[in-house]
């Protein structure tokens, strides 16, 4: 079993930043492309950013320029830095994770149980 076990969110400041983690444990045989998702009272999912096993990102609109998507493969992590924080940022954040755990098998996309995070004075 692989896990996806986010940190990192709680209150931050308009303005402020704050960053959150993901770590992935397990049967892990590689990871392909890990990303962070959120989603808002009463709307959907969406994606926030992306990043592939090679280092390639991929931003939302909404947060390109203020937030920004790293990993480090040794420790199966992905962080995702966010600066200039709006209240319009408040939401439960997803990590999500391509993983192969085994080579006789095709990859399966896991995400994390969600972290809650407020953006408020």
């Amino acid at each position: 079993q692989v896990q996806l076990v986010e940190s990192g969110g709680g209150l931050g400041q308009p303005g402020g930043s704050l960053r959150l983690s993901c770590a992935a444990s397990g049967n892990i045989l590689r990871i392909y492309t890990m990303g962070w998702y959120r989603q808002a009272p009463g709307k959907q999912r969406e994606l926030v950013a992306g990043i592939t096993s090679g280092g390639s990102t991929n931003y939302a609109d909404s947060v390109n320029g203020r937030f920004n998507i790293f990993r480090d493969n040794a420790k199966n992590t992905v962080y995702l830095q966010r600066n200039s924080l709006k209240p319009e940022d408040t939401a439960v954040y997803y990590c999500n994770a391509d993983v192969l755990q085994h080579s006789w098998s095709s990859s399966n996309t896991l995400w994390g149980q969600g972290t809650l995070v407020t953006v408020s004075s």
